[in-house]
């Protein structure tokens, strides 16, 4: 199916740098009745905790190219070294189907989205300063030190893409957040 092609459902793109709680108020979204979450590919390991094809549906970066080659991705972006993608298939199915989609991804991600369904709606999800996105990544223990300066970098020019999107949201409390969202999405 393609963009131009009638597709019943909404669209919502949620965006924002790593540690924003992007991830945390998208999982409370993912279980509403009607809301179909997009699982995006990635070529970089899993997370301690994290499920293939519940986080992420996890690849080599050479199966991840050949779906890049096979148009297989509705969007595709390197986002610090490792690559990412929507799979078009899932998420035009479910449109067709009049449902409700979400999909979380990077700005470069959601500017592909919005060029190809005009109609996409992006949330970009802000935390309360710098300094708290800095204690949230080092709090998570997750990563190594100059991993998490290459996130604070790319933190920084992720957020001068907020005023492109459709709503802003400031996530200084979860629940609010999850809450004003969920107002956003009308669910």
């Amino acid at each position: 199916m393609s963009a131009h092609c009638r597709l019943r459902g909404r669209l919502f793109v949620v965006s924002g740098p790593s540690g924003a709680g992007k991830s945390s108020i998208v999982s409370r979204l993912r279980g509403l009745p009607g809301v179909f979450y997009s699982v995006s590919f990635t070529s970089r390991p899993p997370r301690p905790g994290e499920v293939d094809a519940r986080d992420y549906s996890f690849v080599s970066r050479a199966r991840f190219d050949e779906m890049v080659a096979a148009g297989e991705f509705a969007e595709s972006a390197d986002v610090a070294g490792n690559l990412y993608g929507t799979p078009r298939a899932p998420l035009e199915a479910a449109l067709g189907e009049g449902r409700t989609v979400v999909v979380e991804i990077d700005v470069q991600g959601a500017a592909q989205i919005k060029e190809k369904y005009g109609s996409a709606i992006l949330i970009f999800i802000e935390p309360p300063s710098m300094e708290a996105l800095e204690r949230r990544l080092r709090n998570r223990h997750t990563e190594p030190e100059d991993a998490i300066r290459r996130r604070l970098a790319l933190a920084e020019r992720e957020m001068q893409y907020a005023p492109r999107y459709d709503y802003r949201v400031v996530n200084d409390d979860l629940e609010r957040a999850i809450g004003e969202v969920k107002g956003i999405m009308r669910v």
